[in-house]
């Protein structure tokens, strides 16, 4: 189970604390504490356990927070410390350089770490978005598992699992298949096949998939790397060497096209209008789009715009370029009645177009959107 991260709050529940200030609860408690409270003892007994997914962290700090939330919580129901197991993604710069930390905080809980790419991507834009132009990316779809910073990154995530008899678990690639599409269908399953075999060659315990029909795929990679064996933990990596410039190194080389920038936009908006309509992961043009993806698509927008670059073509990537890129993919959507195309360009519009980068595109939206104020 994913509770939802540190950083986000549940405006449904609120919280009094003991100097009798009233504010909205913790997000990331409020998830975990119902799942716990009403699912761990009935897995338990059924031969599992509470398993949790924990996303977002930033630092070792956090993760000293998660573990002692599963302590207290542990204690509290009378279970033996330790029942708990968490995977951590780690999809954020700052957690890229505290794996060791990470796993240390929670290593009674801990099982293993998972390479989130997507957010990992608008983690780096958020980090460095103004910092010029050696931290600018190309397009999204140049921005591979095998550019050089996320070969380190992955590299060093499976270095340091099996450092700490941790698992180290895969990304998602986006492809998804198409059951009424022979083509499409084909096309993804090649990419997911390649990407799978990257992983299970660099050292990945295991890996997850964007759709059920990919399962197959993803598991004959694996099985022809581990065959027998549950896992590779024992390959240690001894020949990777990664330095901090190592994360740092953006350089891909690749142009800003105009079909990339379009593309930004119109994923964007395509997404957050599905999101208002409650739906979390969409497929949008064969590829699995989610919150991670919609947030690189706007931080690069906001990003090429705030460092005046242009597309290969020549020209300016400015906000009024923009506009007209949005009034485009508002004129070509397949409208209906109750659909969220207008809120979604609105949204777009503040954390794309605005002067100041709004941390999370989900925050403001969730707060003027889906919570009713008494």
């Amino acid at each position: 189970m994913r509770p939802r991260g540190w950083h986000l709050p549940e405006k449904h529940i609120a919280f009094t604390d003991r100097a009798g200030r009233r504010t909205s609860a913790s997000a990331s408690l409020v998830d975990f504490g119902l799942y716990f409270l009403h699912n761990a003892q009935a897995l338990i007994e059924a031969g599992r356990g509470p398993y949790f997914y924990i996303a977002k962290l930033e630092s070792s700090e956090e993760a000293k927070l998660w573990d002692d939330v599963f302590s207290f919580s542990e204690e509290y129901i009378g279970i033996p410390h330790g029942t708990i197991r968490a995977t951590v993604l780690i999809e954020t710069l700052p957690a890229a350089f505290e794996m060791d930390e990470i796993l240390y905080e929670l290593r009674d809980h801990c099982a293993g770490l998972n390479a989130g790419r997507w957010d990992y991507i608008f983690s780096i834009i958020k980090n460095y978005r103004g910092r010029g132009a050696r931290f600018v990316l190309p397009d999204r779809s140049e921005v591979t598992m095998t550019v050089p910073f996320m070969r380190a990154y992955t590299d060093l995530l499976v270095q340091t699992c099996h450092k700490r008899g941790a698992f180290a678990i895969g990304g998602m690639s986006a492809f998804i298949p198409n059951r009424r599409d022979p083509e499409v269908t084909a096309r993804a399953i090649e990419k997911v096949s390649a990407d799978k075999k990257r992983e299970a060659g660099d050292g990945f315990d295991g890996t997850w998939v964007a759709h059920p029909d990919l399962i197959p795929t993803a598991q004959a990679e694996f099985d022809a790397v581990l065959g027998e064996r549950p896992n590779q933990v024992d390959r240690q990596r001894d020949d990777v060497h990664v330095e901090a410039r190592d994360l740092l190194d953006l350089h891909i080389g690749r142009p800003i096209t105009a079909q990339g920038v379009r593309d930004n936009v119109s994923v964007a908006i395509r997404y957050l209008e599905a999101w208002l309509r409650g739906l979390g992961a969409v497929a949008i043009d064969n590829l699995m789009e989610d919150a991670a993806t919609a947030e690189i698509s706007r931080s690069q927008v906001w990003q090429w715009i705030h460092q005046d670059r242009t597309t290969q073509d020549g020209t300016p990537i400015t906000a009024e370029y923009i506009e007209g890129l949005i009034a485009q993919v508002l004129a070509q959507a397949t409208r209906s009645h109750g659909d969220r195309y207008d809120d979604a360009a609105e949204i777009f519009r503040e954390v794309a177009l605005q002067e100041e980068f709004p941390t999370f595109l989900t925050l403001g939206a969730y707060s003027r959107f889906l919570v009713d104020e008494d």
